[in-house]
């Protein structure tokens, strides 16, 4: 070998080494960018499942509002009599205590997440937001509202920076074997928004539904603003979405039962569905004129746009309960055709709330039937936590019970 040849072979290894060496520092487990560790996301314990105790506890959180947790950033309607100083701190703080005194086994949280108004930067504000869950190490999910897209980051990117943050099993778009429509030939289907998918809930481990679907969570994008007949209104769920939705509840129509665990006691009808999401639909102000548990203390601010959400949770069956927010100061839950629908109550500071009426969060608790071979689900019940100082819990209420 000449010594031209030798030296384009050494610089040839130089190059492969090279190569190696940058391949082997991108693919491992930590990555570092301007003095910065970024991490490869942390998964929870999947799937969601009930405890051995047959209970699935989920924590909402409506309209946090966080800015960028400084100190600088200051509450909203608190009194100086009620704290010292205030600040986005002051939410933070409120979710690490309810997450101890709860201990809940998911967190939703149901919109304006973030002011993007006032955030400068929508990814640190999320970081930040969802802290003290991440920390936890439970899993989580959100929705977003009307205002989480007004900083720095679209409605795509803040759910594409959610569904990959630590223990999130949010999604940004739905399956595609959930988007795919059989009466179209198998053809796959676009759906609005982003934020759209469902998560099932498993029952309790060594139990005769322990493979078995008993819970389905729903979450939507309800939008932010529109101009509908030329006026500017609040956003709706669109009529992709709710053909999304029947497509999905219609799967767990007489659902297999666990092959392991046979028995005709196991009912062949659809598992009960909660469904989340952040602007409320028109027919809720009816719920003014009727019987409620909670405070009703300001006008509901829905879509002129009535895009059919309620007949379709009517006709699905299967949705017990629906979870909302954006209107801080409503609290309440009430009925309509058999069906509750649940305000969390504003939670952070940083967003408009009511002086000497504590912010707080809504708690829901699905059990299971049964005592040691635990069946399908049998109640679900809700309740809030204030944040005073006895964390005080209040309205305890049974949202639904099988026959």
């Amino acid at each position: 070998m000449d010594s031209e040849n030798w030296k384009h072979s050494l610089l040839y290894l130089i190059f492969l080494l090279a190569i190696l060496h940058l391949t082997q520092n991108y693919f491992s487990h930590k990555l570092f960018l301007d003095n910065e560790t970024v991490r490869i996301k942390k998964n929870p314990d999947l799937p969601l499942r009930f405890r051995s105790d047959g209970t699935f506890k989920i924590l909402q959180v409506a309209d946090m509002h966080y800015d960028s947790g400084t100190i600088v950033t200051r509450c909203k309607d608190v009194l100086a009599s009620e704290f010292e100083f205030c600040s986005d701190l002051n939410t933070t703080q409120f979710l690490k205590h309810i997450i101890r005194a709860e201990n809940p086994d998911f967190v939703a949280f149901t919109g304006d997440n973030i002011f993007g108004s006032s955030s400068p930067d929508a990814a640190e504000s999320l970081f930040r937001a969802f802290g003290p869950a991440m920390e936890s190490g439970l899993p989580w999910a959100a929705v977003l509202g009307n205002h989480d897209q007004e900083s720095t980051m679209s409605r795509e990117e803040l759910m594409s920076l959610i569904s990959l943050m630590d223990y999130s099993v949010s999604q940004i778009n739905p399956l595609d074997d959930d988007l795919t429509n059989s009466s179209k030939g198998g053809m796959m289907t676009k759906i609005d928004g982003f934020g759209n998918y469902n998560l099932r809930v498993y029952g309790a481990p060594g139990s005769m539904v322990a493979n078995s679907t008993v819970l389905n969570l729903f979450f939507l994008d309800s939008g932010d603003r529109a101009v509908y007949q030329g006026i500017r209104t609040y956003g709706w769920i669109r009529e992709s979405q709710l053909n999304w939705l029947r497509r999905v509840s219609q799967k767990f129509q007489g659902q297999k039962q666990d092959p392991l665990h046979p028995t005709d006691a196991i009912s062949t009808t659809k598992p009960p569905a909660l469904a989340f999401f952040h602007i409320p639909i028109p027919e809720i102000p009816q719920l003014f004129y009727n019987e409620i548990i909670g405070q009703f203390q300001e006008a509901v601010a829905c879509s002129r746009v009535n895009s059919g959400v309620f007949q379709t949770f009517v006709s699905m069956g299967d949705v017990k309960a629906v979870f909302i927010g954006h209107d801080h100061t409503n609290d309440f839950c009430g009925n309509l055709d058999g069906i509750w629908f649940c305000y969390g109550g504003g939670f952070g500071y940083h967003g408009y709330g009511k002086a000497e009426w504590p912010r707080r969060a809504r708690i829901i608790l699905a059990e299971q039937n049964g005592k040691k071979s635990w069946m399908n689900v049998q109640r679900i019940m809700t309740w809030k936590r204030l944040d005073d100082e006895k964390m005080s819990k209040i309205d305890e209420q049974i949202l639904w019970q099988s026959r």
